[in-house]
């Protein structure tokens, strides 16, 4: 399991350079163009604030789960489309850089953002490379379809998925990675998080 992991990772690093290079550039630009943006994402924002006074989301480890799993598994399952994977992602990256850009106090904000962001970020850095390499697999398996001649349908589409299935299966592995490192941000940001923060301030 671990050397289909390694090489889930080592022959699909174009999709992971990929997605960390549009979510670098999205946090820069999210947090340059803060101003431009303002009419953008502050809707967003407030209604997220709103949401969470209103008790409609709550600061839980459930509730925190689910809402960012949602996301892992969008840039998935939109990996179909290809560059809708890299639109969720770059939204993201948007609106972190924007909200840390009108963060009253900026040394504070971090503190509360990257010690669960270290693998919040890198869950959807997979999760967009998942959503990638699907489309992989996807195009993988029309193509060897087109080039099939002379099998019956069912057999066209064996062997056409016999092909192209090892795709199929380093997306799967890259999205469970990205849950797993989803599911630790998770308990870092509502456990930890916060403690951390004080005491590094009080510090």
């Amino acid at each position: 399991m671990i050397s289909e992991i390694k090489s889930a990772f080592s022959e699909n690093r174009f999709a992971i350079i990929l997605s960390v290079a549009t979510l670098l550039i999205s946090l820069v630009l999210g947090y340059v163009l803060a101003p431009s943006l303002h009419s953008f994402l502050n809707p967003v924002a407030e209604d997220l604030s709103r949401k969470v006074e209103e008790g409609v989301i709550q600061l839980t480890f459930g509730d925190i789960f689910l809402n960012n799993i949602q996301i892992v598994f969008q840039m998935f399952i939109y990996g179909i489309a290809l560059c809708f994977s890299l639109v969720v992602l770059a939204f993201n990256g948007f609106f972190v850089g924007y909200y840390v850009a009108n963060a009253e106090n900026l040394y504070y904000t971090l503190l509360l953002i990257v010690p669960h962001g270290i693998f919040e970020f890198s869950s959807c850095i997979l999760a967009c490379a998942s959503g990638l390499i699907l489309f992989n697999f996807i195009f993988r398996f029309l193509r060897s379809l087109w080039n099939i001649e002379n099998d019956s349908v069912r057999q066209s589409l064996k062997t056409a998925f016999d092909e192209s299935s090892i795709k199929l299966k380093q997306a799967v592995i890259i999205l469970a990675v990205a849950s797993v490192l989803m599911a630790i941000a998770g308990f870092i940001e509502v456990y930890l998080t916060i403690p951390i923060a004080n005491f590094i301030v009080n510090f």
